[in-house]
C-alpha cells in the first residue's frame, strides 16, 4: 500500500524519519513517498486533504481535525523554548505591536503563539508580512521589516547574525502555563485511511523515531545534509531539542499542552474551538 509521508526538509525531520527512509524499520506492506517542503505549504496541502500522512503546525490542525488524526507521537514541542522574534535592536512587547514582523506563515504555530503573545489578530493588533522562514533574516536586514518570527535553526543562530532577541515565545508560554511546553507541530494521518492503517503507521513512525534516539550518531549524521549550516555539537543540539522523549508520545503533558495552546487560541477568536481532538 503506497502512503504518502510529508515532512519538513530540517533536520530534525529528517532525524524523525532517517530510520524510514535508510529502510532500517520494517516497513510491512506500506510504501512510503517521502515528500519535503516547507511547513506552511504542509499545512495547506493538509486542508486539500492531499497528503496521507503529513507534519502539521498544531495550529493548523485546529482546522484539519474533522479529516486528521494526530499520532501520538512525532511531536514537536518546545520545552521552556521555541520560536522567537529577533530583529537589529531589543524591541519589548508593545514596541512589537507598533513595528512591522516578518513571520513565517498564517498557520504556523509560532504565529499563533504570537498572536496569543501580543494580545490580537496579527493585521490588528500588530502588522506583519509572510516571509518564506529561511528569507526572514535577510528581510530584516534589509529593513523591510522591523522584527522576524524565527523558527527552525534561525533560533540557534540568530546572534551570529547580528540580531537581538526580543522574546522566545517558547519561554514565554512556559511561564504562561505553569510550565507546559508549547506545542509547534505534529504528525497527522487521514482518517479515512481506517482504523488498521492508521494503527499500523503509528507503530511504524514511532519505531522510527525510537531508531533514531537509539543511534543517536548515525542519525545525526543522515540529518546533517538538512541542517542549513548547523555542524556537530549545535546540530545535535537542535535536534535535540525537537525530537526527545515527547516526541515518542505526547504524554499526559504533550496532550494538555496541546488542548491549552488551541482552546487559548479559540478563546480569543483566533482558531476554531477544538473538536475531534484525538491521539492514535
Amino acid at each position: 500500500m503506497k502512503l504518502k509521508l510529508a515532512h519538513s526538509p530540517d533536520a530534525d525531520d529528517a532525524f524523525m524519519f532517517y530510520a524510514l527512509a535508510e529502510g532500517l524499520i520494517d516497513s510491512g506492506r506500506y510504501e512510503f513517498e517521502h515528500i519535503l517542503q516547507d511547513i506552511q505549504t504542509l499545512n495547506e496541502r493538509a486542508l486539500r486533504g492531499e497528503l496521507d500522512v503529513t507534519a502539521v503546525s498544531i495550529h493548523a490542525y485546529a482546522y484539519l481535525a474533522d479529516r486528521y488524526a494526530l499520532l501520538s507521537s512525532g511531536a514537536s514541542m518546545g520545552d521552556n523554548y521555541g520560536p522567537i522574534v529577533i530583529g537589529r535592536r531589543r524591541f519589548g512587547r508593545e514596541e512589537l505591536k507598533g513595528v512591522k514582523i516578518a513571520v513565517p506563515g498564517e498557520l504556523t504555530s509560532a504565529f499563533l503563539a504570537l498572536q496569543l503573545y501580543l494580545g490580537g489578530r496579527g493585521g490588528d493588533a500588530f502588522d506583519y508580512a509572510v516571509v518564506p522562514f529561511d528569507e526572514i533574516f535577510a528581510y530584516v536586514r534589509d529593513g523591510r521589516a522591523e522584527a522576524g518570527l524565527i523558527i527552525h535553526e534561525g533560533q540557534l543562530t540568530y546572534g551570529g547574525e547580528g540580531f537581538e532577541l526580543s522574546v522566545d515565545l517558547g519561554k514565554w508560554w512556559h511561564d504562561e502555563t505553569g510550565g507546559l511546553p508549547l506545542p509547534l507541530g505534529g504528525n497527522a494521518i487521514r482518517r479515512d485511511l481506517g482504523a488498521e492503517v492508521i494503527r499500523d503507521v503509528s507503530r511504524i513512525l514511532r519505531e522510527s523515531i525510537r531508531y533514531g534516539l537509539e543511534h543517536r550518531a548515525d542519525g545525526l549524521a543522515h540529518a546533517r545534509a538538512l541542517g542549513r549550516g548547523l555542524e556537530g555539537e549545535a546540530l545535535g543540539r537542535f535536534v535535540g531539542m525537537y525530537v526527545n522523549e515527547l516526541t515518542l508520545d505526547y504524554g499526559d503533558r504533550g496532550r494538555r499542552a496541546v488542548q491549552e495552546f488551541l482552546s487559548r487560541g479559540a478563546k480569543a477568536g483566533l482558531v476554531p474551538a477544538p473538536r475531534h481532538l484525538e491521539f492514535v
